[in-house]
């Protein structure tokens, strides 16, 4: 799988707020926080449910990706989706292992696990 996710049985509301301080905490600043289902409800292509994305960024890890290699901001800043699918809240991302993978560089081996704390906190998520 490209992704990690979890459920929870708490609102998106809910969960994109626990999301921030946790993120906060752990020095990762939230850049942007987009309703994507009010945007599109706006421009007359309802979907069922909430969904919004996070955009967030560790300001140091980012500097480690982008000096290395400027590419690595084709994955910048990193995207968390939280939204409801059968009855519960997902939350999830795609695996920064897979992304950063695609540079095929060993050093950047310490970028790996940049968030994974914000989807296994049982405590946050339930």
């Amino acid at each position: 799988m490209f992704d990690y996710t979890v459920t929870t049985d708490r609102s998106v509301a809910n969960v994109v707020e626990k999301l921030k301080g946790t993120l906060k905490e752990e020095e990762f600043g939230v850049l942007w926080d987009f309703d994507l289902g009010a945007t599109l409800e706006e421009k007359g292509q309802a979907i069922d449910g909430d969904y919004r994305i996070l955009e967030v960024c560790n300001p140091k890890e980012a500097k480690k990706v982008l000096t290395a290699h400027r590419e690595g901001g084709y994955f910048l800043p990193c995207k968390l989706a939280v939204f409801t699918k059968d009855g519960a809240t997902h939350v999830g991302m795609p695996k920064p292992t897979r992304l950063i993978e695609l540079i095929e560089d060993d050093s950047l081996q310490v970028c790996k696990l940049w968030f994974y704390f914000a989807l296994t906190s049982s405590a946050m998520l339930h």
